[in-house]
């Protein structure tokens, strides 16, 4: 999919940074990986692929105002694709020795059958485009550094208020060089670093009462980044989320409208509508969204972008993990479905064009058509007038947990932090209230969409199928219109 010069991009966290440093030598010899396509295909396997990654790990916690944990790794393997029709043979190794990796290789190759011998593959480097290039990388950076984030956010959060009885603070970082080739003679390399911070706290009311409240952030980003989004900062908006609830009157069940919160809200979107638009799914028939390209699958205020180009969002990708570059792609435009995200295997099958879209978690695994960073496009309206234009409904200013059936669109999204919407103004926080819905049928009764355009701090991370990659979410305020509300007590009138 190319570009549409309509839709607004979201606006990204940070400018590009500096260029990295040119890669001296690459990961494995070119000529090793020649062989390995070559034994790859060597029973007929019509396409062959060598993944390569080498990384260094780090993770620091803090809980009960010491440090818990501190592990430091590293992590390098390759694994090796060999495909025939829809079939797929996948074997990997974390040993990189000659012989080991082509015993991988042929163990993939199995998938075929038709026996022969290895005939010649060649690849030659495709450049990379620059989303992002961390520099120096954050496995450069002492772990002293990193664990003292930490302390100064338990702090902050302890000084807060009185009432902080938990916190609990955690740091992770990746810094990864990745090479792909493939038997079509593409061979790119891309280096990938990948931070994050969370912190989590609980906070005791009168009568005992207990609520949560957790923040966080970070991407493709420098370790300077938390020199603006400072720890103290992250640590005082987890308590502000906590002592926000307390006191919180019971959620009112039934349908009602609902008014998403610029930002996090994003990540009903990507589970409720983005995995449905993932070309396996659609290939297999599983999805909702199958056959439909071209017609009208929401109102005509919803545009759904997945866009892997942002400047250092935490989902994108300089190129995939197929090899291709990452991509902005429309995928609802005014309500109208324009098309899906590929994977490579997914779009030979189709007849299609891989979109940038093939992600795996590491190694171990094979590829997947899986989502970047996706989010609605902002509309006219401002926050404030959507708040005003509803009589009576739900504020959802932070979610927790949720799930989604991919072949009917049922979803269940837990609110964390939710508000009473009464004659048009924010009031009572309320508990216990979940969001229950079909996401295309969401998609429809969206009725007002804001000029306010946020992405999420950098947080997000996609499970599918056992893998787990990082993602990114965003939305403007968007006003839903009756939206079933699971809650613990029953509205005593329709919510408009």
């Amino acid at each position: 999919m190319s570009p549409k010069p309509s839709p607004q991009r979201m606006r990204s966290k940070l400018p590009p940074s500096p260029p990295i440093r040119p890669v001296p030598s690459p990961l494995l010899p070119v000529r090793t990986i020649e062989r390995l396509l070559a034994l790859a295909m060597e029973r007929g396997a019509e396409f062959a692929e060598v993944y390569v990654e080498k990384g260094t790990t780090c993770a620091v916690v803090l809980d009960e105002q010491k440090l818990k944990s501190v592990q430091v790794g590293e992590v390098e393997g390759v694994g090796v694709r060999a495909v025939r029709g829809a079939q797929v043979g996948y074997a990997y190794s974390d040993d990189l020795d000659d012989s080991a990796l082509e015993r991988t290789a042929r163990t993939a190759a199995l998938i075929a059958s038709s026996g022969g011998s290895p005939e010649a593959v060649r690849v030659s480097r495709a450049p990379a485009p620059r989303h992002y290039a961390v520099d120096p990388p954050l496995a450069s950076v002492e772990v002293a550094r990193k664990a003292a984030l930490l302390k100064r956010a338990d702090r902050a959060a302890r000084a807060a208020d009185r009432r902080v009885t938990q916190v609990s603070a955690s740091y992770a970082d990746v810094t990864k060089r990745i090479a792909i080739a493939n038997s079509l003679g593409r061979y790119v390399e891309d280096a990938q670093d990948l931070c994050r911070m969370h912190v989590s706290v609980v906070v005791v009311g009168k009568g005992g009462e207990r609520r949560t409240g957790m923040h966080g952030g970070g991407g493709r980003v420098p370790f300077t980044f938390f020199d603006t989004f400072l720890p103290e900062d992250v640590a005082r908006e987890a308590v502000r989320q906590a002592v926000a609830t307390l006191g919180a009157v019971d959620a009112p069940a039934g349908p009602q409208t609902v008014v998403l919160a610029p930002g996090w809200s994003g990540i009903l979107l990507h589970e409720a509508v983005g995995h449905g638009l993932e070309a396996d799914f659609i290939r297999k028939g599983t999805s909702l969204f199958a056959g439909k390209v071209g017609q009208k699958v929401a109102s005509e205020k919803v545009t759904v972008i997945d866009d892997g180009t942002m400047a250092n969002a935490r989902g994108s990708v300089n190129v995939d993990d197929e090899g291709y570059p990452g991509e902005y792609k429309v995928l609802i435009e005014n309500g109208v479905l324009r098309g899906f995200m590929y994977d490579a295997l997914n779009a030979r099958l189709m007849n299609a064009k891989p979109t940038g879209s093939g992600r795996r978690q590491s190694f171990r695994h094979a590829p997947m058509p899986r989502m970047t960073n996706t989010y609605l496009a902002p509309g006219d309206a401002t926050p404030e007038a959507i708040v005003r234009s509803v009589q009576r409904g739900l504020y959802c200013a932070q979610f927790g947990g949720g799930q989604v059936d991919i072949s009917n669109g049922n979803f269940v999204f837990e609110v964390s932090e939710a508000y009473l919407i009464e004659k048009g103004r924010i009031t009572a926080p309320v508990k216990n209230a979940t969001l229950i819905g079909v996401g295309p049928e969401a998609l429809k009764k969206v009725s007002r969409v804001g000029c306010d355009p946020r992405p999420d701090p950098g947080i997000g991370t996609c499970g599918k199928d056992g893998q787990s990659v990082p993602v990114g979410v965003g939305l403007p305020t968007v006003r839903i219109d009756e939206v079933t509300v699971g809650g613990t007590r029953v509205a005593t009138r329709p919510m408009t």
